[in-house]
């Protein structure tokens, strides 16, 4: 697989590689680039983590048999999402501020507020079916 394609920017030791373009940052920069993609990291963590335990732990909604599911399995899914992303927002910070460009925007918050919006209004759903049966 070429290295030299759109997305080869995002490969792991791309930021390292692209250390020709721009000029090393203040490290006080790029050690608050890396705490900010662990702080993500742990929040994908966490949702894998709290899907999981829906999906294994919670005990079954009555009416709704794959009500557990409908809750767990897109908390896996957006921690999935969001190492990913976390990743690629790092290497793309790291490349701004090597060469002293603004950060570009995250979609970060964007995506977990979504996210996290839909899964409250199909906790609802799910828990007013569940109560009606």
């Amino acid at each position: 697989m070429s290295r030299s394609g759109r997305w080869a920017g995002l490969l792991p030791g791309a930021a390292e590689r692209d250390s020709s373009d721009g000029t090393e940052p203040d490290p006080r920069f790029t050690f608050a680039n890396e705490r900010t993609f662990l702080a993500w990291s742990r929040t994908a963590l966490a949702l894998v983590v709290a899907g999981l335990g829906i999906v294994q732990l919670l005990p079954p909604f009555p009416g709704v048999p794959a009500g557990r599911h409908l809750l767990g399995v897109p908390l896996i899914v957006l921690g999935a999402v969001l190492a990913v992303v976390a990743y690629t927002e790092w290497v793309r910070n790291q490349r701004a501020l090597r060469r002293g460009e603004p950060l570009p925007r995250s979609v970060m918050p964007w995506i977990l507020a979504a996210t996290i919006a839909g899964m409250a209004l199909i906790s609802a759903i799910i828990l007013l079916i569940s109560a009606i049966r």
